[in-house]
């Protein structure tokens, strides 16, 4: 089949099967959030509440499309498609399952643009470009509660690309390369004791969180909190245009944790399962299957974190951005650089992080400590409530 044949079927099935992939992960959210509040949650349409995702989508589609008048109209409507085509563009590069494996047909691939020798800083380019939707959205909306949001959302996209950024650098000098499929097949073909989580667990950690910050997902909602702004930079967006800012979103989150796997946890590869060795009928299907089940594995913590990790402050966000994590990732790019230059066993960086965590740790715990501390009254109200605390106990004994 000709390659720009497989190309435009690959394409088609991506931004075909993306949509519906995100209608069905917001019903699983629902459905996490119910279970974990101990509710029922969307039991109603269809069996189990299976058919609410296409309820929702026809009552979006239906659903009367308002402009307020007050808006930029031009830039009202460009930011929803905006936020989706950026979204899209970055999972162009993404391998979704097994590239270059004769086990796979040769009309099915996996990915869309292969062999992509940039890919990872591709993914990183195009995401960054996402926070314009969000920009423009907030600024065409005309309204100080999508302006506030659109400004939080511009800085801390800002803030969180260095760490972002800089959480790869390790793995790219570690492996010489930013190609996602050459990333993947090194791991592969090392073995699961090869897999880079065990010698960058910091950096895995550090992607992970900054990831969530560029996605605009809780605890990092700060640019559409309702209990703020209403919502933000979409208050004024209705209907489809509303929905599709929502389809960004989501198709980044499957984005992150596609990458998330890739990256650190071996692609497809599994232990006795999945190996660089197995030959046996349908193999390609089950790495897809172990890929998408990891991806699916960090969909799901991502919709639980929300319920777990209340929100931070703003000053938070920016501290846990400039303080922490920058600071972090500059440390582990150079103790990846120190082994690497020394030809040091690469345990030694599991050993590393591991030490860089807990002494980062213990810094920040001290440096609290010694900022709360300093605060007029702070030990004064500690003492007094403990003394009130043991008044209480004295008392309920005195009955």
């Amino acid at each position: 089949m000709p390659e720009l044949l497989i190309t435009l079927l690959t394409i088609g099935v991506v931004v075909g099967a993306i949509p519906g992939v995100c209608n069905y992960l917001i019903l699983l959210e629902r459905k996490l959030s119910a279970w974990m509040q101990d509710r029922i949650g969307p039991n109603r349409v269809g069996p189990m509440g299976l058919f609410q995702p296409l309820a929702d989508g026809v009552k979006l589609l239906l659903k009367e499309d308002v402009i307020p008048p007050h808006v930029d109209k031009v830039l009202y409507v460009m930011a929803p498609a905006l936020s989706v085509f950026t979204a899209l563009m970055a999972f162009a590069v993404v391998p979704f399952g097994p590239v270059n494996d004769d086990t796979v047909p040769s009309f099915i691939r996996f990915i869309i643009a292969p062999n992509i020798d940039i890919g990872i800083l591709f993914v990183f380019a195009i995401g960054s470009l996402g926070v314009y939707g969000i920009v423009l959205g907030g600024w065409a909306s005309n309204n100080k509660y999508s302006a506030l949001g659109a400004l939080r959302a511009s800085a801390q996209v800002v803030s969180y690309e260095i760490p972002l950024g800089m959480s790869v650098l390790g793995l790219a000098l570690m492996s010489g390369t930013l190609n996602l499929e050459s990333l993947m097949q090194q791991q592969v073909a090392g073995g699961f004791m090869n897999w880079n989580i065990w010698f960058q667990p910091l950096a895995a950690l550090m992607f992970f969180t900054a990831s969530l910050a560029e996605a605009n997902r809780l605890p990092f909602d700060l640019a559409e909190c309702e209990q703020e702004l209403i919502g933000g930079w979409h208050t004024e967006y209705s209907a489809l245009k509303w929905a599709l800012f929502f389809l960004g979103e989501y198709t980044h989150m499957i984005t992150i944790s596609f990458l998330t796997s890739i990256l650190f946890l071996g692609g497809w590869h599994l232990p006795f399962i999945a190996e660089a060795t197995s030959a046996y009928p349908g193999l390609w299907l089950v790495k897809l299957l172990i890929l998408s089940g990891k991806a699916f594995s960090f969909i799901c913590l991502m919709i639980m974190l929300r319920w777990t990790i209340p929100r931070f402050r703003f000053d938070q966000l920016m501290e846990l951005a400039w303080k922490v994590m920058i600071p972090l990732s500059l440390a582990n790019l150079v103790m990846v650089m120190f082994c690497m230059h020394f030809e040091f066993s690469r345990w030694w960086l599991f050993v590393g992080s591991l030490a860089l965590f807990a002494a980062w740790g213990t810094i920040s715990a001290n440096l609290r400590e010694a900022e709360l501390s300093a605060r007029p009254g702070y030990v004064k109200r500690k003492k007094v409530a403990v003394a009130d605390h043991d008044h209480g106990h004295a008392h309920g004994a005195h009955h």
